[in-house]
């Protein structure tokens, strides 16, 4: 029986059930029947096929990591063979076969602990060790193995499996004798298979100071040496310096205790030694200010320090380290260039607002903290999440020292629907609090695209406001004082009293505030959205960038029908190609052409079914039956379809309303406001559960078998609406 190295719980081995993805392992087995599904393993890369990669878990064991697994192309990922990879083990097949899933994250240090899987240990979760022959990290150590340890590690028998230094353990102690970092010579014998005794790494008769990472023969005391700021540590690799900053994140390792430290200028790890998998500095936690000293060095092309002492810093010594960082903070998520990307009335009303906007979104880069654009499944919420995510992307890899910061701070999730749901604010919450209890992450800021600025979004905006995640809303469509008053900034022209624009282009020109370098690459995504009429200044930013309007038909169709399939995915990759493919041909052409063919076929099919109602007065009002002439759950979605027959036979005046079994769609020349119609059904209907749903523009949901009567009811009140 061991205890886990996370949570220090009871467990069979050295990792609990609860905690075991949690920690990589390191096969030692000769079949796949001895792996573990469900953990995640480090492997190499084997070789490449059309339908994925190999990658090789152990000796005689590979595995296939197919290509459906992999968040972008094959084509696109940038592994070799021989690559060290980390993947998760799906299942293992009766006839030997290994299916492989993606692991996001792709280094040792992304993960809390490194074990042992070895069908010939005591338990398929062991300690890293060499040969075997030294005992588990919990027991104590006698003399003599302390001593045939410090032989072996003298003999440099193995490297440190967590920082991979290349001094051995007679180094370290010629370290510490001169003067040197006693955690640094605890960490390298541990990792040569021993566990440190009490004194390791001091001298003769010096007394031990393991957990202050100290020794007493120092030359220089830690308050001597010289504060740095983050962003200045890469001129200073392989000296002692000391930094000031807030606690970030801590996650503790199978070998030393990874402190992730955030100052006014940027955000680097340090890493503190104590023993193996034991946490270091246990009193320190996310959110204190230290101080802390040690030495600047370079590991797979990262930034670390190898924390020497580190001190928790109160009164008007941490007040300093937060009012430097709250001053630089403010200065640096104040945007550099708060023009519009072209200049637009319809826009400019809600600029001071786009300024706001902006302004979280850069504060929560600097801050640390995850950004998760949310938007709908659509052209506008592709366009928009898109651009936010490409002007946010380049900020937070020069705010990170780890080359992977962009795959835990920056996320964009796709809506099932046009509102973020208590449902959607659920999963964004778990998801959060998981990240927080395992990763110590900071809650996100949730920029709402196309979402979150009617009532139906309360709920969900109100759960995150229990938890203090700050939220983003922007939305051209028409918004309500109640989603006003539950997110944190509302952008909407509506609430100025204004009318709609088209929310993909107020998400374009809110990225090109929170990013000017990225300015370029947006000029032409303003005028994708647009399905007719595109605005003028739209159109010649978008020739000016070299997209004529056919390409600009190409990219929105092919990025409508990509927008359809898999439409929870947030599809980098391919929606990076679709929207910024500088050869405007190939991949939006082909997708584009198929988009075209489907939508012409099911308007062949819907259009002959149109039912003309019989009103008074000029009103022109038809009704689809979606659900019987229709292919519902193919594409294009019921809204899409709605559209085009709307764009087709719009004269005059003129209502289009799209019934399904339980949902009515209305599309309109005149200025009808489908939320009092909804309201009026509701009110003539009682026993028909009528339920309206968004704002002017929104929906009506009613009970299925009281179809006919809401329909006829909503033609005539739609009728007297337009008299």
């Amino acid at each position: 029986m061991g205890s886990c190295i996370i949570c220090g719980a009871s467990t069979d081995g050295y990792i609990c059930e609860t905690h075991e993805e949690d920690v990589v392992f390191e096969f030692r087995g000769s079949t796949p029947e001895q792996l573990t599904p469900g953990r995640f393993y480090e492997g190499h890369v084997d070789g490449f096929a059309e339908f994925g990669v190999f990658v090789d878990i152990g000796d005689n064991v590979t595995g296939l990591l197919h290509k459906s697994e992999i968040p972008q192309r094959l084509d696109a990922l940038d592994w070799e063979s021989g690559d060290t990879v980390y993947v998760e083990v799906e299942d293992v097949h009766g006839n030997g076969n290994v299916d492989l899933a993606w692991s996001i994250r792709q280094s040792e240090r992304e993960f809390r602990g490194l074990l042992v899987d070895d069908p010939d240990a005591p338990t398929n979760a062991e300690l890293p060790e060499d040969e075997g022959d030294a005992p588990p990290a919990a027991s104590e150590p006698d003399a003599e193995e302390e001593e045939e340890a410090a032989e072996s590690a003298s003999r440099g028998e193995r490297e440190s499996s967590t920082d991979e230094h290349e001094r051995d353990a007679a180094e370290a102690d010629e370290s510490a004798n001169a003067g040197g970092n006693e955690a640094e010579a605890a960490e390298t014998n541990a990792e040569s298979d021993t566990e440190p005794s009490a004194d390791e790494g001091t001298d003769a008769g010096e007394e031990s100071n393991t957990t202050e990472g100290t020794n007493a023969g120092e030359e220089a005391e830690p308050e001597d040496v010289v504060r740095v700021p983050i962003d200045a540590l890469d001129a200073e690799v392989g000296e002692v310096v000391a930094v000031e900053a807030e606690v970030t994140g801590v996650r503790q390792t199978s070998g030393p205790t990874v402190f992730e430290l955030t100052d006014e200028t940027g955000t680097v790890d340090a890493a503190a030694f104590v023993e193996a998998g034991v946490r270091a500095y246990p009193e320190v936690e996310a959110g204190d200010v230290v101080r802390l000293v040690g030495e600047v060095e370079r590991h797979h092309g990262e930034l670390q320090l190898e924390t020497e002492d580190l001190d928790v810093l109160t009164g008007s010594e941490a007040s300093a380290v937060h009012e430097r960082r709250e001053a630089e903070v403010t200065e640096r998520a104040t945007p550099d260039d708060e023009t519009l990307l072209v200049q637009d009335t319809a826009v400019d009303v809600v600029h001071d607002d786009l300024v706001d906007a902006a302004t979280e979104i850069r504060r929560a880069i600097i801050q640390s903290r995850p950004v998760i654009v949310r938007h709908t499944a659509d052209v506008e919420g592709y366009v928009g999440g898109a651009a936010i995510e490409r002007a946010v992307l380049p900020l937070v890899r020069a705010e990170h020292t780890a080359s992977d910061a962009e795959y835990h701070y920056v996320d964009r999730r796709p809506l099932d629907d046009g509102f973020y749901t208590l449902d959607d604010a659920t999963k964004d919450v778990t998801s959060m609090l998981q990240a927080a209890d395992r990763h110590d992450e900071k809650h996100p800021l949730f920029v709402l695209v196309g979402t979150g600025s009617t009532r139906e979004s309360t709920d969900g905006l109100g759960l995150l406001a229990q938890y203090d995640a700050p939220t983003v809303a922007l939305d051209g469509g028409y918004a309500d004082g109640e989603a006003a008053d539950a997110a944190g900034v509302l952008v909407s022209p509506t609430q100025h009293g204004e009318d709609p624009v088209s929310t993909g282009v107020l998400a374009t020109h809110l990225a090109g505030i929170v990013n000017g370098e990225v300015r370029d690459d947006l000029a032409h995504l303003p005028a994708v959205p647009f399905w007719s009429d595109t605005p003028d200044v739209y159109a010649e930013l978008a020739a000016e960038a070299g997209y004529d309007h056919d390409t600009v038909e190409n990219v929105r169709d092919a990025l409508a029908l990509e927008a359809f399939y898999q439409a929870y995915e947030d599809k980098r990759e391919i929606v990076i190609d679709l929207l910024w493919d500088e050869a405007h041909t190939g991949l939006v052409g082909h997708v584009g052409e198929q988009f075209r063919e489907k939508l012409a076929t099911e308007f062949e099919t819907a259009e002959p079914h149109l039912d003309a109602r019989d009103v008074a007065g000029d009103v022109t009002i038809e009704v689809l039956d979606v659900d019987r002439y229709t292919h519902r759950y193919d594409f294009p979605p019921v809204a899409l379809l709605l559209d085009a027959l709307y764009r087709e036979r719009a004269d005059g005046a003129y209502i289009l309303v799209g019934a399904d079994s339980d949902e009515l769609r209305v599309r309109s020349t005149g200025d009808v406001d489908v939320r009092a119609v909804g309201e009026t059904l509701a009110a003539d209907l009682p026993e028909a559960g009528v339920v309206p749903r968004g704002a002017q523009d929104g929906r009506i949901e009613f009970l299925s078998g009281e179809r006919d009567a809401v329909v006829d009811a909503a033609v005539e009140a739609l009728a007297e609406q337009s008299d």
